[in-house]
């Protein structure tokens, strides 16, 4: 005969133990640079977009120094938003794509 308390109590600890991997992988961040470096982007392991960094070789190889710093940081912030909200898209349509299968019912590691 089964204990439900002892199901329970499991389903629990498997519960809290997917929200703690869920973290992990949330604070766990990746970078893959291109160009030899001049470019990195940074995602976490939950495939979310984190930070791009743009080297000034990348915009003129010949002439670093004269590419303007605040030109490059804007650069990189309106990448990084476009990313994010890219991701936030992606993101919504996948949830509302689960939903439809399983008629709203949240199931672990299904959003």
């Amino acid at each position: 005969m089964f204990n439900m308390q002892q199901i329970m109590k499991q389903a629990q600890m498997m519960q809290k133990k997917a929200e703690e991997m869920q973290n992990e992988l949330k604070n766990t961040n990746i970078e893959a640079q291109a160009g030899g470096g001049v470019v990195a982007v940074t995602l976490n392991a939950k495939n979310e977009f984190v930070s791009i960094k743009i080297k000034p070789e990348a915009i003129n190889p010949d002439n670093p120094a004269s590419v303007d710093t605040d030109a490059l940081e804007t650069l990189e912030d309106l990448i990084a938003s476009a990313m994010k909200e890219a991701n936030q898209k992606a993101n919504a349509t996948s949830e509302e794509k689960v939903k439809a299968i399983t008629g709203g019912i949240k199931l672990p590691g299904l959003f």
